[in-house]
């Protein structure tokens, strides 16, 4: 395979379109990867990392203060919008395709800055990690700090999800559960031999539906949390009535709750029902009163205006919380177009999160 050639100094949406054209659905970021080790390595300021596809390059000038930008280079499956087009021209352009949001323009802000920035006023890790897109436990990001917590050493953290070029604090907790529904099998000419467990879920839903979700105010910012049904099996063939069914469901809780306080809240809901945990994270609390987060987002807000706002989805600020570096999100593109088929990203947000970056980086 042919290892895609970046150029980090050239056009910022060249660069940006470059990454995105790289197909990268969690599991296959090995070729983006390679792309953005080759790229790097050719720059002697920066010392270059990799633990599998996640990769460091960073910087030694023995700097009073270490901050590191992280993003992911995984996307959700291509929904057919890849390769990457550019729709509209100047203040209107926009770049469309798989990954334009969530989150290439901002790993392309942190390969063209890396290469740039020789000399910036606090030494920077950069971070390109893998699997973020998927369960927790398969995380790039997660590996780094098991295999080299070193490598993630520093006095704050950026992430560079997709917050519409405003400072996005913290973030929700996430968890999924199985909800299971027994039944009893028959045939289904017979049907009243059996139980049908599909029949049953009927109370799973119709609990999620009357469910009301909550607004949590956290350390100034308002949370929205959800609890929804995410998918639903059962059945195994067309005569039989089914003897299980299983609703999985995803709980987002505000940061101020525990994993352990969501999860009891979720298996109150749905008391008399079998109850599995897959998956949890817990969430992370804003944190703008650190004074590293209240210098960025003052650099950061003078560029894009806008007051701090809360994440509601999960990302990895949580990580970086429980390793004690607060963390904020800072990336161009808004969160509302993550994950869709029309996913698209206005060029000039791109342009504009780059330059504040860049500001506090060399102040």
């Amino acid at each position: 395979m042919t290892t895609t050639v970046l150029d980090p100094t050239g056009d910022l949406l060249a660069l940006t379109r470059a990454l995105c054209d790289i197909p990268s659905v969690s599991g296959d970021e090995t070729a983006i990867v390679d792309a953005i080790e080759a790229a790097l390595r050719r720059y002697p300021h920066l010392e270059v990392l990799r633990d599998g596809d996640a990769l460091v390059a960073r910087t030694s000038l023995g700097r009073a203060e270490r901050v590191v930008v992280a993003g992911h280079t995984d996307t959700v499956p291509i929904a057919d919008n890849l390769p990457t087009t550019v729709v509209g021209s100047g203040s209107e352009a926009a770049v469309w395709g798989r990954g334009t949001v969530d989150m290439k323009g901002g790993v392309a802000i942190q390969v063209a800055l890396a290469a740039a920035l020789t000399a910036p006023t606090r030494d920077v890790t950069w971070v390109f990690y893998d699997h973020e897109e998927v369960e927790a436990s398969l995380s790039g990001l997660g590996r780094i700090a098991r295999n080299h917590p070193d490598w993630l050493a520093a006095d704050f953290a950026v992430l560079g999800e997709p917050s519409n070029a405003g400072i996005e604090g913290g973030c929700n907790g996430t968890l999924r559960v199985e909800v299971r529904v027994p039944g009893v099998a028959a045939h289904s000419a017979r049907s009243w031999m059996g139980v049908n467990a599909i029949h049953g879920a009927a109370e799973v839903l119709r609990r999620l539906a009357e469910y009301e979700a909550a607004d949590v105010e956290v350390d100034g910012l308002v949370y929205r949390e959800g609890m929804n049904a995410v998918a639903i099996s059962g059945g195994v063939a067309g005569n039989v009535v089914p003897d299980e069914c299983v609703v999985t469901v995803n709980y987002r809780f505000a940061p101020s709750t525990s994993v352990a306080g969501a999860e009891a809240h979720v298996r109150e809901l749905f008391s008399g029902f079998d109850v599995t945990l897959t998956d949890a994270a817990s969430g992370a609390r804003p944190g703008l009163d650190d004074p590293a987060a209240a210098d960025f987002a003052a650099t950061a807000l003078a560029f894009t205006g806008g007051v701090p706002a809360p994440k509601f989805g999960w990302t990895d600020v949580a990580r970086f919380a429980e390793l004690g570096i607060p963390a904020v999100n800072f990336g161009p593109g808004d969160p509302l177009l993550a994950h869709k088929d029309d996913e698209h990203c206005a060029v000039a947000q791109i342009q504009l999160c780059h330059d504040a970056l860049r500001s506090w980086l060399t102040s």
